[in-house]
C-alpha cells in the first residue's frame, strides 16, 4: 500500500486576529522536519491525564499538518473502557506525534500531540538550534531557493516572518508595475550580503509569491541572516 501523507491546511481566516495572527512552526524532535504549524504555543495547550498529550482545539486554532497515517490502534482506558486512536508520523522518519479519535481528520475537534515529539523553533531562538525549515531548500548547482510571500505598498521594505511555508517580505512600491521585484532583490542583496548577479527572482505559485536562487551561500547562512533580519 503506497505512504500516504495529509498535508491539512485549516482556514486562516477560522484563527484568533485573522491571516496576520503569530505562528507557531513545531519540528519532530528526532528528524527536524516540519510538523505542525498553529497559531499558539503547544505549553499553553492542557494535557491528557492519561498520556500527557497536549490537547490541541482545533475549533479555535489554527493546524496545519505535514504528516503520514499510521493507521487505528485500540487501548484500553480502564474498566470495559476502549479507546481508538487515528495516529499519524512524521512523513520524515516515522515518529509517532500526534492522534486523534475520529476517523474522519477534517471532523475532529481535537488534535492530541504527543508529549516529547515536537520541539518548537521561533525566530527569537538560537539559530544554530532550529532546523533550516523546507521553503529554504538546496537545488541542483550548489544553489539555493527560497519561497518568499511578497506583500506590496507597505511603509518600506523588511522581512516580517520566517516560518515553514514562506519567508514575507513587505516593499514599498506596487506589485502591478514590476517596481516591487527590483525593490525586492535590492533589499534582499542587503540582507544576504550579495551582488544582484548571485541572485535570480522567478515568480512562485501565485501573484503574491516568490522564488528567490542566491548562489555562493548554504541554506544555513540563507536561514541564519534571514532570521537576524525579522522585524517585529
Amino acid at each position: 500500500m503506497p505512504k500516504r501523507t495529509t498535508h491539512t491546511y485549516s482556514s486562516e481566516d477560522a484563527a484568533p486576529g485573522g491571516p496576520e495572527s503569530e505562528l507557531f512552526v513545531y519540528y519532530c524532535k528526532h528528524c527536524g522536519a516540519h510538523v505542525l504549524i498553529t497559531d499558539t504555543q503547544l505549553q499553553k495547550m492542557p494535557k491528557r491525564k492519561t498520556d500527557r498529550a497536549y490537547v490541541l482545539d482545533r475549533n479555535k486554532h489554527l493546524s496545519r499538518l505535514n504528516v503520514v497515517e499510521a493507521g487505528k490502534h485500540l487501548l484500553k482506558r480502564g474498566e470495559g473502557k476502549v479507546e481508538k486512536q487515528y495516529r499519524m508520523k512524521c512523513n520524515g522518519c516515522g515518529l509517532f506525534v500526534c492522534y486523534r479519535c475520529e476517523e474522519d481528520l477534517e471532523a475532529a475537534p481535537y488534535l492530541y500531540v504527543t508529549d516529547g515529539a515536537l520541539s518548537s523553533v521561533a525566530a527569537e531562538t538560537n539559530p544554530q538550534d532550529a532546523p533550516v525549515p523546507p521553503c529554504i531548500s538546496q537545488i541542483d548547482g550548489g544553489l539555493v531557493q527560497v519561497g518568499i510571500e511578497v506583500e506590496d505598498r507597505a511603509q518600506r521594505s523588511q522581512i516580517t516572518r520566517v516560518n515553514a511555508d514562506d519567508v514575507r517580505v513587505t516593499v514599498a512600491a506596487p506589485a502591478a508595475r514590476g517596481e516591487a521585484n527590483n525593490e525586492l532583490l535590492e533589499y534582499m542583496g542587503k540582507v544576504l550580503g550579495l551582488r544582484l548577479t548571485q541572485m535570480t527572482l522567478q515568480r512562485g505559485w501565485n501573484n503574491k509569491s516568490k522564488l528567490l536562487v542566491v548562489e555562493d551561500l548554504t541554506v544555513r547562512e540563507v536561514y541564519e541572516k534571514l532570521l537576524a533580519a525579522v522585524q517585529p
